[in-house]
């Protein structure tokens, strides 16, 4: 995780520069909230589904969405932090995951713009999709924080 571009190519000292630059251990409140928040909005996202008067196949399409979104979240996540790290990450994959994380969006704008939903249900599944985006983020920054400090912290 070290952000320092320099040309020091002493691994010794980049590690320990590494330990300095970023010893910020996510906290057990912030996990713990990060989780909460991730659990609650997928929860509330399924019991808005499963008491919806919907056909099976709209809800299959809205489940399909959520998840869709989850894992393209983390994807484009994940890829922005190996680009940060200096991990190799193929352009293509890096657009890819874009993509999918943006088309998870619009399929649900594109769904709920059409739905014959009132305006306040459209507004709770926009609100519950989002607030789980967001949490899966953090739940997956989270965990990437707390593996590289623990990697470092050995060594």
């Amino acid at each position: 995780m070290n952000y320092n571009f320099s040309s020091d190519t002493n691994e010794e000292k980049s590690k320990k520069k590494i330990k300095i630059e970023f010893d910020n251990k996510p906290t057990p409140a912030f996990i713990g909230a990060s989780w909460v928040a991730l659990v609650v909005g997928m929860l509330a996202f399924c019991t808005g589904l499963s008491n919806a008067a919907m056909l099976l196949n709209e809800k299959g399409y809205y489940l399909t969405i959520l998840l869709f979104g989850l894992f393209s979240a983390v994807s484009v996540q994940k890829n922005v932090r190996d680009r940060l790290e200096g991990t190799e990450v193929t352009d293509m994959y890096y657009g890819i995951s874009w993509f999918a994380a943006l088309a998870s969006i619009s399929l649900l704008v594109v769904g709920l713009w059409n739905a014959d939903l009132e305006l306040s249900e459209k507004g709770f599944y926009g609100m519950s999709f989002t607030l789980s985006l967001f949490a899966a983020i953090a739940v997956q920054k989270n965990t990437r924080d707390k593996k590289f400090i623990e990697s470092t912290e050995e060594v």
